[in-house]
């Protein structure tokens, strides 16, 4: 069943379920919410805000939103490929038309990379 993430601005209220979340960025005070579809809404709340409602509104899905830095959430879901040399990170599903492909610094790419190598050594062999 999805979670639904509820956010409003001045003049427009959004719901969104959050697997329809591909990332979102911020630019100092204003953060804008991309949809796996290309989709974007801006919001006039910081990122540290808009993490702090998906963890208040996603209970148990929230684990899947990944801060990268100070300007970068991504749907952990959709990380298709990491580049620490590059500075970057694709994002991409079978259901999207498109791959984003964005600019996170090497430590944040760095960590994520460590912890999902971690994760796939908890996960036990068949």
């Amino acid at each position: 069943m999805s979670q639904y993430l509820l956010l409003t601005n001045n003049n427009e209220v959004v719901r969104v379920a959050s697997e329809r979340i591909a990332y979102i960025v911020s630019d100092r005070c204003y953060s804008a919410m991309v949809l796996t579809d290309g989709e974007k809404h801006v919001f006039t709340f910081n990122l540290a805000t808009f993490h702090r409602i998906i963890e208040q509104q996603l209970d148990a899905e929230a684990k899947n939103f990944i801060r990268l830095g100070k300007r970068l959430i991504v749907n952990g879901k959709y990380i298709y490929y990491i580049n620490i040399s590059k500075q970057q990170i694709t994002l991409s599903d079978i259901s999207f038309t498109t791959k984003f492909t964005l600019a996170a610094s090497k430590q944040a790419l760095r960590t994520l990379k460590a912890s999902l190598e971690e994760n796939l050594r908890i996960i036990p062999n068949h």
